[in-house]
């Protein structure tokens, strides 16, 4: 009710600051939706209520749950679904969260055997309520999100009767999958009542589209809370063998072709400085890192891994925990804080290389968006690590500007197919040497390993990680609104 609040606040104070800009809500052609994918939501088609509080994607309860689903695939295999559904299994995605769910609240276990229960993630619950909720609110996902369920054929983008079934889930429940731009339908209320909501991308697809990376071997990588490297492959299905995800990078309309896309998936990226923030309290605000950063030249042999949550891409290890290693009694708060924006950087050539090895098709360069990219000592750090160019572009948040663009596209405002859009842009490049960059990197690795199994599958259930209790209020503000306001004579030129 909080992530539904917010975004009408949100919807509220934009038509209010439309005057400042001599436009009126009039103005404004329709409205996109880009969220959190793996968050999951659970609903009562009758009342409208909430069965349960959404489950967070890095949410660990459901680990016995992940278990217990390996444990019946013939060979014990997290892979067993990749050919299906393009992903591995594990906490992350909305079909174990759906599980633990129908497993642990008896509420809503009986909500669905009365077929009163509505599952869906982020952009569904939204889209539901906007256009009416219980008074005949449009249950439906795009096809993004719907491929990070768990349960969508990643080929022919339908819910798959083998993969509900191995989950035991009953498809009445979840939503129609859709392209990620076409009207959805209207707004119910409020003061944009009766406009059309046309685009639904989940938030890294959303950023793919922003950055303009719409065509094959072309990449981004935002930094936010966590970090997702995404590559287009085109029409290509291409299979990981190097542990990263099969997903669907865009469908741009019903009759459009289906893009998909190889993504790398890091848990923990800006929350690392959020924790030195609010943990260890070194830095006062999240903008102070790179001050503190800077003032060394080197971490000094000090190497952070913030597996908070496990690691994610390309491991895949539920049971890692986080670990600071290398100290000595010369190490300073000035160390671990350049620790942690190296621990940023050597993930992602974790993920860079993967899919190198994948994709056949090495990145010459990439480019980047979200929070993060604003400390240029991070940017710098990363062209460092990777060797190849990082470029940012002026306007940082592309996942909100992806989801304005598929919106407008669906209604004609303009069209992506024949996009020559320049996006002006910083360039940042390797300065150091290549012996420099795989010698650091080698000793990361070290620690990785270091990092690994640490908790037994016994420990790591039976309540949800307080810290992102913790970050939740702020957090769903993630969940982005895209309002499109384009005047009717801006549309004509």
């Amino acid at each position: 009710m909080e992530i539904l609040e917010s975004v009408k606040t949100c919807m509220n104070k934009a038509v209010d600051n439309l005057k400042a800009l001599n436009l009126s809500a009039q103005d404004i052609k329709c409205i996109g939706i880009t969220n959190q994918r793996e968050t999951t939501v659970v609903w009562d088609k009758i009342t409208g209520e909430p069965l349960y509080n959404a489950i967070v994607w890095l949410d660990l309860r459901t680990s016995s749950t992940v278990d217990k689903l390996i444990s019946k695939t013939p060979q014990k295999d997290k892979d067993y679904l990749r050919p299906l559904c393009g992903l591995p299994i594990t906490t992350y995605f909305s079909a174990v969260k759906l599980r633990w769910l129908l497993d642990n609240s008896e509420k809503v276990a009986t909500a669905a055997a009365e077929g009163r229960c509505l599952f869906g993630t982020v952009d569904s619950w939204l889209l539901w309520n906007l256009t009416g909720g219980k008074e005949g609110g449009q249950h439906i996902t795009d096809v993004t999100n719907a491929s990070r369920t768990m349960l969508m054929n990643i080929q022919d983008l339908k819910w798959d009767n083998k993969l509900c079934q191995f989950f035991d889930i009953n498809q009445s429940m979840l939503p129609e999958i859709r392209s990620s731009a076409e009207t959805y339908g209207h707004l119910f209320d409020g003061p944009l009542k009766a406009l059309p909501i046309s685009g639904i991308l989940g938030d890294q697809q959303a950023a793919l589209v922003g950055q303009l990376c719409l065509k094959p071997g072309q990449a981004k990588n935002t930094y936010g809370t966590g970090c997702f490297l995404l590559m287009n492959t085109g029409l290509e299905l291409v299979h990981s063998n190097n542990g990263l995800l099969t997903t669907v990078g865009y469908k741009l309309g019903p009759n459009k072709p289906v893009v998909y896309a190889l993504e790398g998936a890091i848990a923990i990226a800006g929350a690392c400085v959020r924790w030195l923030r609010d943990n260890l309290g070194i830095i006062k605000t999240s903008e102070e890192i790179e001050t503190l950063a800077s003032k060394v030249e080197s971490t000094s042999g000090c190497y952070f891994v913030p597996a908070f949550s496990g690691l994610f891409c390309p491991y895949w290890q539920n049971d890692a925990r986080g670990i600071i290693c290398g100290l000595s009694q010369f190490t300073t708060k000035e160390h671990i804080a350049r620790a942690a924006l190296e621990a940023v950087c050597f993930q992602t050539r974790e993920l860079l290389e993967a899919m190198n090895q994948d994709s056949g098709i090495p990145l010459k360069s990439i480019q980047v968006d979200g929070g993060m990219t604003a400390n240029n000592l991070l940017m710098q750090l990363q062209a460092d690590l990777m060797g190849i160019n990082v470029v940012r572009p002026s306007m940082p948040e592309t996942t909100a500007l992806g989801a304005a663009m598929a919106a407008g596209h669906a209604i004609g405002v303009w069209n992506l197919d024949n996009d020559e859009t320049k996006v002006t842009t910083d360039l940042y490049t390797s300065s150091i040497t290549e012996k420099e960059r795989d010698d650091r990197f080698c000793r990361w690795k070290q620690a990785v390993q270091r990092s690994m199994h640490w908790i037994p599958s016994d420990e790591q259930t039976g309540r949800p990680w307080t810290f992102w209790n913790t970050l939740a209020g702020g957090y769903f503000m993630f969940t982005n609104i895209a309002l499109l306001m384009i005047a009717q004579h801006i549309k004509n030129s």
